[in-house]
């Protein structure tokens, strides 16, 4: 192929009519993609999240829908100020700018209460350590049972007339009482009863010699 036919070819307008068709081709390509991509992740669009505590589920999750966002609940806890079921955390929090179509995640206000696991504090503490332990622990604490035994120290816990030991879980808030003892022996008691029996018939003048001793009569007799 000689020069003169090669300039006429590279000068042709069918070689630059294609080499144009081409170009356009691919700058059409470009300017597609650019913008699918663009309508696809939203680009420059964000909105704006709700302050959703102390929302209930359904309401939470209506008024993300209004805002083109979807509601995942990720986890439960417990506060006894809000109402059961409610939202008590979420995440990104209120405020932040996310993409339409972002997952909320909440954690919501449990239905029931939590348990909590019952300490070891028989025969191991005293009245006034297990009581404030479990009220440190969210539980209510009665008025304690007396039994025989050393005073204020704590030989059982007791939930709705059922022993507890250290393990059990019980619900939160629950009312417990503490079996503790009195300090004083029933051959101690019976000693004292005695004492202020005698002490009452010697203020009202009878001496204690002069009390017959009671006899027992049963049935047969």
């Amino acid at each position: 192929m000689n020069a003169k036919e090669l300039k006429r070819k590279i000068t042709s307008p069918l070689i630059w009519g294609n080499l144009l068709a081409m170009l356009l081709v691919v700058v059409g390509l470009f300017l597609g993609l650019r913008w699918w991509l663009s309508a696809y992740t939203h680009h420059g669009e964000s909105v704006e999240v709700p302050d959703l505590y102390g929302m209930d589920l359904s309401t939470a999750s209506e008024r993300l829908k209004a805002e083109g966002l979807t509601i995942l609940v990720a986890d439960s806890a417990y506060n006894k100020k809000l109402a059961a079921g409610s939202i008590m955390v979420q995440q990104p929090v209120k405020g932040a700018r996310v993409k339409e179509g972002r997952v909320i995640y909440v954690t919501i206000n449990s239905l029931t209460l939590s348990k909590v696991e019952i300490p070891d504090l028989i025969d191991n503490s005293s009245y006034r350590e297990a009581r404030a332990k479990l009220q440190a622990m969210g539980f209510r604490v009665g008025e304690p049972r007396l039994i025989e035994g050393e005073k204020d120290w704590v030989y059982g816990i007791q939930h709705e007339g059922h022993n507890l030991i250290a393990g059990d879980m019980v619900a939160r808030e629950s009312l417990l009482t503490l079996v503790i003892g009195s300090g004083i022996s029933t051959e101690e008691e019976d000693m004292m009863t005695d004492s202020l029996v005698l002490s009452g018939f010697m203020s009202s003048g009878i001496e204690a010699d002069d009390v017959d001793d009671f006899l027992e009569v049963t049935e047969d007799e």
